[in-house]
């Protein structure tokens, strides 16, 4: 029997942390990290009594269009090392790019990384690359990660350079909050590389491998903490100087001088921040040697992020100021009135120039402009006068022969019409969730309690706005609204939980009785759009309905990276009397 664990949707890791498959005779036990196949330069360094096991040189033999548990199809091989394998794969049933990792059901760690996998997949942190998929079935273990098509490993950025003080301040900041968070639940990641981190479109950092990444090369650590934070300080280090704080070359940095042992960050390059460049000597502290003598060594992820809420704080840089475009000069403003241009063959430097005409200071010419000056006032009197006299008859027109008010006579089109004005809001006899799977159905009624500090407010969705891009949600959500009888709708006055959901109105027909289905909310009464706070509307025409839907198709981005939304009040107006 296949054994199975599934967690929530988070964001991609892109697959391998190995080079090619066609690379693997190079790699060394070690391993070499990658994104989107890309190599990185040199193994981690054990330390803290950090362990590796032995493992078996034979990864399964697959190959790209190989499909597991009928889903997920193998496209390319990213790592083939120490007995498993790790490819960039096809999610067929959603759609989407995953990572998956291989290894054969009889390897010596299989077990150690189903349980690695499982125990991060129920963290849920959204700053750490989720796990998707742990399995075991046909001989084979495999886990499916997410993939970033849009994230940049840590390694690529700083082969263009070091970190501004600001970025590098907002890279220790995230990763040792998120590492202090999955210490805390008893995970540690012990693979805490360059290739490891991963920076989004939208300047978050997340973390891939949580765990798994040791398990599949079999390190351990007597002391978890101590090297996960000194992991966070190596990184720290080499976002400060673009150089890797150990003798080594590893992930395509320099590594620092033989011989002169750690040095503070501000030796190695000029201009590092002073209060960043301590503070990863601080995690960087070995046996108590620490360039920082006024402050103790950070040993925990703890630590290290409670030093760097002490810290006062980096503000990003100003944005450089973008001078506009040199004005165009006209022939006559560059001076070269009347200079005419050169013949072709010709030598410019001897064409006469033409002089501009003499103004007119003779007597015909004193003559004419005053005669001008004449008319022109002439001309405003009459056009004042004429004004004045159009006023006046538009007065008279207005007041009749006597003077007295008269009230214009009605367009004859608008004879009949009744302008639709809501009036007070209807009353709701029940609000129920919508969708195929309903989401905190217990909360709808939060919705219609004419309490603005309740709301039914949606669980967190990763990676995808559209409900995390599940089958079960494909067709949005939101809340059915039930007048109790066929009423007469001239409005709608909706508070959103959050601004950015996408969402449309739509209502029942008036002989519908319990619709579900988005078909049996066949008029629409708002069309989809991206709602802002509140969601306001007054229709044309009243509409007779009992039933109508606030049907959500797409949540905006919460602080923590996650999409979620929802509905603090809604409000179906009626006709005013």
């Amino acid at each position: 029997m296949a054994e199975r664990s599934t967690a929530a949707v988070d964001v991609a890791d892109n697959g391998g942390d190995e080079p090619p498959a066609a690379d693997a005779a190079k790699a060394t036990a070690d391993g070499v990290d990658t994104q989107n196949g890309r190599a990185a330069d040199g193994p981690m360094p054990e330390k803290d009594g950090e362990r590796r096991k032995a493992a078996p040189a034979a990864a399964p033999e697959l190959h790209s269009g190989h499909k597991l548990a009928r889903r997920y199809r193998l496209e390319e091989c990213v790592t083939r090392l120490d007995g498993f394998s790790s490819w960039r794969a096809m999610d067929e049933k959603l759609r989407r790019a995953v990572g998956v990792h291989l290894l054969p059901a009889d390897h010596p760690r299989a077990r150690a990384v189903l349980a690695a996998a499982r125990s991060s997949a129920l963290l849920g942190d959204p700053r750490f690359v989720h796990v998707l998929d742990a399995v075991e079935e046909n001989d084979l273990v495999y886990v499916v990660h997410e993939w970033l098509p849009d994230a940049t490993e840590l390694t690529a950025i700083l082969a263009s350079g070091p970190l501004e003080p600001h970025e590098a301040y907002q890279l220790v900041t995230q990763v040792s909050q998120a590492m202090a968070a999955a210490h805390r639940e008893g995970l540690a990641h012990l693979r805490l590389t360059p290739s490891a981190i991963l920076r989004t479109s939208t300047g978050q950092y997340r973390i891939r491998g949580l765990a798994v990444n040791a398990a599949l090369r079999g390190i351990t650590s007597d002391t978890p903490q101590r090297a996960d934070t000194e992991a966070i300080g190596a990184l720290l280090y080499a976002a400060l100087t673009q150089r890797w704080p150990y003798e080594d070359d590893a992930y395509g940095l320099t590594g620092l001088p033989k011989g002169v042992g750690l040095i503070a960050p501000d030796q190695v390059r000029a201009g590092v921040h002073r209060g960043l460049g301590e503070l990863a000597m601080r995690a960087l502290a070995n046996d108590g040697a620490t360039a920082s003598r006024q402050e103790p060594p950070c040993t925990t992820p703890e630590e290290l992020a409670k030093a760097v809420a002490a810290m006062p704080r980096i503000r990003p840089p100003e944005p450089a100021f973008t001078a506009p475009p040199e004005y165009q000069h006209t022939t006559y403003q560059q001076g070269s009135y009347g200079r005419p241009q050169p013949h072709p063959g010709g030598p410019g430097s001897h064409t006469m120039a033409i002089p501009p005409p003499p103004p007119l200071q003779s007597r015909t010419g004193r003559v004419l402009k005053w005669g001008v000056a004449a008319l022109l006032i002439a001309a405003l009197g009459l056009g004042s006068w004429q004004l004045a006299d159009t006023l006046l008859e538009r007065v008279k027109g207005d007041t009749g022969s006597n003077g007295s008010n008269q009230q214009p006579k009605p367009d004859e089109a608008s004879k009949g019409a009744k302008p639709n004005n809501p009036g007070k809001p209807l009353h709701i006899a029940n609000a129920t969730t919508f969708g195929k799977e309903p989401i905190k159905p217990e909360d709808a009624d939060k919705a219609i309690d004419n309490n603005g500090d309740s709301a039914w407010i949606t669980k967190v969705f990763y990676g995808y706005a559209n409900f995390g891009n599940l089958d079960s949600y494909d067709d949005g959500s939101g809340i059915i609204v039930d007048l109790g009888s066929v009423q007469e709708v001239a409005g709608l006055d909706v508070d959103m939980y959050a601004a950015g959901q996408k969402v449309e109105v739509r209502a029942a027909s008036p002989e519908a009785s319990q619709p579900r289905s988005l078909s049996d909310f066949s008029h629409e009464v708002v069309k989809l759009t991206t709602a802002g706070k509140n969601l306001k509307t007054t229709l044309e025409t009243p509409l007779k309905a009992r039933y109508l839907v606030i049907h959500i198709t797409a949540l905006p981005a919460d602080s923590n990276g996650g999409y979620r939304g929802g509905i603090n009040e809604i409000k179906v107006l009626g006709t005013a009397e």
